[in-house]
């Protein structure tokens, strides 16, 4: 079994996957509502319109997984961008591989801190939410309307993760 390493999340590493949705990404920012608000713009696009889609906000609550957890298949949205934000403040795992067919020696690993959220690129494979030390909440922005938007794959080698200790 093959194991897959943790890196640091940081809005370039995940560029090729999505966004990083936090106050330290670069970004378009301006204060408003006399000036007690500072607005980071823009910081992760929707993309939902596919085939008659509309963006909908969802809760996943995400049980932690354990220790030794094996990751055993990917998924992707063909039709529509996911993005994840950590209502928490938990530190979770990100799994990806970029858009098309799934390669999975190219699968990488991201750890993200308690203060950041991703938005996946539309056809981005991924794993599901991966909650490390406790359930943890994510308010999700998707797409939902006619059409497959989920495809999902086994892994023909599965990954443990090196989660941190």
């Amino acid at each position: 079994m093959k194991e897959l390493q943790l890196q640091a999340l940081s809005a370039d590493a995940f560029a090729p996957f999505g966004e990083v949705i936090d106050g330290q990404t670069p970004c378009e920012q301006y204060p408003i509502n006399e000036g007690l608000t500072q607005r980071h713009h823009a910081l992760a696009a929707v993309d939902c319109a596919r085939e008659g889609g509309a963006p909908a906000l969802s809760l996943f609550r995400a049980q932690a997984i354990a220790p030794d957890f094996v990751l055993r298949s990917m998924e992707r949205h063909p039709l529509g961008s996911q993005a994840f934000i950590n209502t928490s403040g938990n530190s979770y795992a990100i799994v990806v591989a970029r858009p098309g067919a799934l390669e999975e020696d190219a699968i990488e690993g991201f750890l993200a801190t308690g203060s950041q959220s991703i938005s996946y690129h539309r056809g981005t494979w991924h794993h599901f939410l991966l909650a490390l030390d406790c359930a943890s909440d994510f308010v999700v922005v998707d797409r939902i309307g006619p059409g497959n938007n989920c495809d999902e794959t086994e892994l023909k080698l599965p990954l443990r993760l090196a989660l941190p200790r």
